[in-house]
């Protein structure tokens, strides 16, 4: 099982508390971790990532074992941390300001 931990936002959306978990088949990835949660959560398809190109949002950032994600290919297989479920894959609301 994987653990997902979803910014506020996307967890009152998706109207689940705390982490969520996935059973996700084959390689673990951003993109296979993402296609299982918009499925199980089809209100949450477009806020992650754009639908039609399937680019990350811009104030959305991807991380696993402490590290950022986010500019790595959706595609690449994630650390076995994550994989195993020992460490969660962390969805976070990026903030910007002046």
């Amino acid at each position: 099982m994987i653990r997902v931990v979803l910014p506020a936002h996307l967890r009152a959306l998706a109207r689940v508390k705390g982490k969520v978990m996935l059973e996700v088949e084959g390689p673990i990835t951003q993109r296979s971790i993402l296609d299982v949660l918009e499925a199980q959560y089809p209100m949450l398809r477009g806020t992650m990532r754009d639908q039609a190109t399937q680019q990350r949002r811009s104030f959305i950032r991807f991380f696993a074992c402490g590290e950022d994600w986010s500019h790595e290919s959706p595609d690449a297989p994630l650390p076995d941390a994550v994989t195993t479920g020992a460490e969660p894959f962390l969805i976070v609301g990026a903030m910007a300001g002046g």
